[in-house]
């Protein structure tokens, strides 16, 4: 191949469409792809020299980026989500494959890739109706899908560097810290539990269920899924049930009773009776169950001949 048809190592790096980003040992970046840029909001020219951790580790991916950095002076290539910062200062839930350049058994630079883990996972988790949450292993949330805010009222953006555990009523917190150390030890699904949860300005309850995917290199993270528990909405829905047969109940003993009160007053038939009750209640701007109750109490309707 001709010199002047050579690719550059540059412009291989800049046709990836994943974000490229090479450090020195240090971390001081001297390479920032296109995809980067695109990824990240900011361009090469106003990152090369700085240092990344500055630039896209966010407060909360601080000891994340500990970790990978003493994974790779031992020369390990570490993969996994964590959360990272834009130019704007919003956060996301990247997917990171960070590898070292080494020169006889030296750490000489870095070189990572990393993509919108939200994207990744997001045709998953927003597949489920549940509300789902991506956490690390210390039950930060890293990733929250847009049933949050449907289920529970919460937005989706400030939850994200967030612990779960600030979500969840005092008294359920030990328990579920409990359950999370389980979760965190042991890979795979969990038994769902019923915690009770911060939801439109309330407490309500909620059926959680974790699944430990921390041994998976491509999320290194544990899925939470959040919904509303179906015992207890059930349970909710038999006591509104019950509330409005008592009202029914209450309702039409009162009438029965109003009615029969002016039938052994007045001599009228029951049905006539009624008809009195209705009227004086649509003529005074009342319900009929009011008119009832004041005739079984003893009150006098002015103006009627129920009076």
């Amino acid at each position: 191949m001709p010199d002047d048809e050579t690719i550059s190592a540059a412009e291989q790096l800049d046709a990836i469409g994943q974000a490229v980003i090479t450090t020195d040992p240090s971390g001081v970046i001297v390479h920032w792809n296109a995809a980067a840029e695109r990824l990240y909001g900011w361009t090469a020219a106003e990152v090369l020299g700085c240092n990344v951790a500055e630039v896209t580790v966010s407060e909360v991916g601080h000891d994340t980026a500990d970790e990978i950095m003493a994974a790779l002076r031992d020369g390990v290539a570490w993969s996994g989500g964590f959360p990272v910062r834009r130019k704007d200062g919003s956060t996301f839930p990247a997917l990171v494959t960070d590898a070292g350049i080494y020169r006889e058994g030296r750490l000489v630079g870095i070189v990572g890739v990393s993509t919108n883990l939200g994207s990744a996972i997001r045709p998953l988790l927003e597949r489920s109706t549940d509300a789902a949450l991506l956490l690390r292993h210390d039950a930060v949330i890293t990733y929250a899908s847009p049933n949050v805010g449907l289920l529970f009222g919460w937005e989706q953006d400030s939850l994200v560097g967030t612990s779960v555990v600030d979500l969840l009523h005092e008294e359920d917190r030990p328990d579920l810290g409990r359950l999370l150390d389980d979760v965190v030890a042991r890979p795979g699904a969990h038994p769902p539990a019923e915690v009770r949860v911060q939801a439109f300005h309330d407490w309500r309850w909620a059926e959680v269920a974790f699944t430990s995917l921390l041994d998976d290199p491509t999320v290194r993270g544990v899925v939470c899924n959040l919904r509303p528990s179906p015992a207890r909405v059930a349970m909710e829905q038999a006591e509104l049930r019950a509330r409005q047969l008592e009202t029914a109940l209450q309702t039409r003993l009162v009438i029965e009773l109003a009615k029969g009160f002016l039938v052994g007053r007045d001599g009228v038939t029951p049905d006539e009776a009624f008809h009195s009750l209705r009227s004086y209640a649509r003529s005074h701007h009342l319900t009929v169950h009011d008119v009832c109750q004041r005739v079984v109490d003893g009150e006098p309707l002015i103006g009627s001949p129920a009076g």
